[in-house]
C-alpha cells in the first residue's frame, strides 16, 4: 500500500509538471504571436507615414516651382541687370548730395554776381585794386552728383568697366529769383579694359588721392594740379603714361583777355610711377607738351613746355599729411583751374612759355571717430612780365584754409571752412578774400 501510494504521489507530481510545462509553452507561444502582431502593425504605420511624406514633398516642389524666383540678396551687384551687357556684368550706382553756404567778404572790390568764384574759392577772381566790400551770402546744390559704372570679366579672362559721373555745375537754366535750375555736365565718361583707359577722367599728371579733406570744392585751389580731360592711358604696375587733349591758354601780347588756342596738333604726353603701403603713398609725374597759337595772319607759332609734380600721403595713425608740389613752364593749364596762362605772345608774334611754380600742404587730424579737422595752406607764384602780359596778369596767390568735419550720421557729413585768400597781380595790386563757408553732404 505504501508503494502504490508512492507510486501515486510521483504520478501526480509528474502530471503536474507536465501541465505546467505545457501552460508556460502555451502563454510563451501566445506572447510571441502578440509580438509579431505589434511589429506588423507598427511596419503598416511606418509605410503608411513614409507615402505622406512623399506625397507632401512633391506637392511643396510643385509649389515651389511655380512660385517666382526670389531675387537675390543684393541683385545690383551680383546680376545682369541690361539685357545689352555682357554677360555677368555687375553695375553700381551713387553719388552725394551736398548743400553749400557761403559768407565771402573781399577787401579791394565785389565778386561779380554770377562769378563761379562765388560757388567755390578760386583765387583769380579776387578783385584787386578796388574798394572795400561788404559781406555776401551765396547758398547752392549745384556740386551735388551722380555717378554708374560697370564691371565686366569675360571667360577669357579679358576686364571690362565703364564709369560715367555727372554733377550740376552746368549753366544757369533759371535764375535766383525762382527755380535756381542748372544743367547736368559730364565729369568722367570713360570705359577700361585690363590696362587701358580711353575716356575723360582726371589727367595723368594729377594725384587726386593728395587732395584735401576739404569743405569747399578743391580748397587750397592755387596749389593744386586740376585737370578733367580725355586721353588714352595704359597703366602697369606702379606706372601709367598717357596722351591727352591739348589746350593752349595764353596772354596776348600788352594785355589783355584770356586766349584759348585750339590750334595744337600734339597731344600732351605724360608719365607717373606711384609707391603706395600702409604708410601712405608717393607720387611723381611728368609732361611734356606742345604750345601753338596760329596769328590771325595765318601763320602759326609754337613753343614746348613741360614741368614735374611731387605729392603724396603720408599716415601718421589715423591722421595724415598731403602735400603737392609742381613746377616748370608752360603748365599754367594744369595749375590752380587755369590760374596763369601757359604761355605769353612777345612783340614779334611768338609764344613765350611762362614759368612758374606751385604747391600746398595738409594735415588732417581724426578726433574721433565722427569729428575730423584739415589745416591747409597754399602757394602758387610765376614769372611775370608787365610789357609782355600787362599790369593785372597774375603774379602769385596764397591760401589759409581751417576746417571741422562732423559725421553725425554715417555718410552724413556737416562741415565748416574758414578761408583767407590773397591774390597780387604783375604791378603789385593785390586784394583780400575772407569766407566761412558751411556744408551740408550725404553720399549714397
Amino acid at each position: 500500500m505504501r508503494h502504490r501510494s508512492k507510486r501515486t504521489a510521483l504520478s501526480v507530481a509528474l502530471a503536474l509538471g507536465l501541465g505546467l510545462g505545457a501552460v508556460n509553452s502555451f502563454a510563451e507561444t501566445a506572447k510571441e504571436a502578440e509580438l509579431e502582431a505589434r511589429i506588423a502593425e507598427l511596419e503598416a504605420t511606418v509605410k503608411r507615414l513614409a507615402s505622406a511624406l512623399e506625397v507632401q514633398q512633391a506637392e511643396v516642389q510643385r509649389v515651389a516651382a511655380a512660385a517666382p524666383a526670389a531675387p537675390p540678396a543684393n541683385p545690383i551687384q551680383d546680376t545682369t541687370i541690361s539685357t545689352k551687357a555682357n554677360a555677368g556684368t555687375k553695375f553700381s550706382f551713387g553719388g552725394f548730395i551736398k548743400t553749400d553756404a557761403m559768407w565771402t567778404s573781399t577787401d579791394s572790390g565785389e565778386l561779380a554776381d554770377g562769378s563761379v568764384g562765388r560757388l567755390f574759392y578760386i583765387p583769380q577772381t579776387i578783385p584787386v585794386g578796388g574798394d572795400d566790400e561788404g559781406t555776401d551770402l551765396d547758398v547752392h546744390a549745384q556740386f551735388s552728383r551722380i555717378w554708374f559704372g560697370t564691371d565686366t570679366e569675360l571667360d577669357s579672362g579679358d576686364k571690362l568697366r565703364s564709369y560715367v559721373e555727372l554733377d550740376f555745375f552746368g549753366n544757369a537754366l533759371g535764375n535766383e529769383q525762382s527755380t535756381n535750375t542748372y544743367g547736368a555736365t559730364i565729369r568722367h565718361a570713360f570705359v577700361g579694359w585690363n590696362n587701358w583707359l580711353a575716356g575723360q577722367t582726371w589727367s595723368n599728371f594729377q594725384d587726386v588721392g593728395a587732395l584735401p579733406d576739404a569743405v569747399d570744392f578743391v580748397g587750397p585751389t592755387e596749389g593744386t594740379t586740376f585737370v578733367r580731360q580725355a586721353q588714352v592711358r595704359y597703366t602697369s604696375g606702379p606706372w601709367s603714361i598717357s596722351l591727352e587733349n591739348p589746350e593752349t591758354t595764353l596772354n596776348p601780347f600788352g594785355g589783355g583777355g584770356r586766349i584759348s588756342s585750339d590750334d595744337n596738333n600734339v597731344p600732351d604726353a605724360t608719365v607717373r610711377y606711384m609707391a603706395k603701403g600702409d604708410w601712405g603713398h608717393f607720387t611723381i609725374a611728368g609732361i611734356l607738351r606742345q604750345l601753338k597759337y596760329e596769328l590771325p595772319g595765318g601763320d602759326s607759332t609754337d613753343e614746348f613746355g613741360g614741368g614735374i609734380s611731387v605729392s603724396g600721403k603720408y599716415m601718421l595713425g589715423a591722421n595724415d599729411i598731403r602735400y603737392m608740389v609742381t613746377g616748370g613752364s608752360g603748365l599754367g593749364r594744369y595749375i590752380g583751374l587755369g590760374f596763369s596762362n601757359d604761355a605769353t605772345l612777345d612783340a614779334n608774334g611768338d609764344l613765350d612759355a611762362i614759368d612758374g611754380w606751385a604747391g600746398f600742404v595738409a594735415y588732417r587730424h581724426v578726433f574721433s571717430p565722427k569729428l575730423r579737422g584739415n589745416l591747409m595752406y597754399s602757394l602758387a607764384d610765376y614769372d611775370t612780365n608787365i610789357a609782355a602780359q600787362g599790369a593785372g596778369a597774375n603774379d602769385s596767390a596764397q591760401s589759409i584754409h581751417a576746417n571741422l568735419i562732423y559725421s553725425p550720421l554715417p555718410k552724413l557729413d556737416v562741415g565748416a571752412e574758414l578761408t583767407f585768400g590773397e591774390r597780387e597781380v604783375a604791378d603789385g595790386r593785390d586784394g583780400d578774400l575772407t569766407r566761412f563757408h558751411v556744408a551740408f553732404k550725404y553720399s549714397f
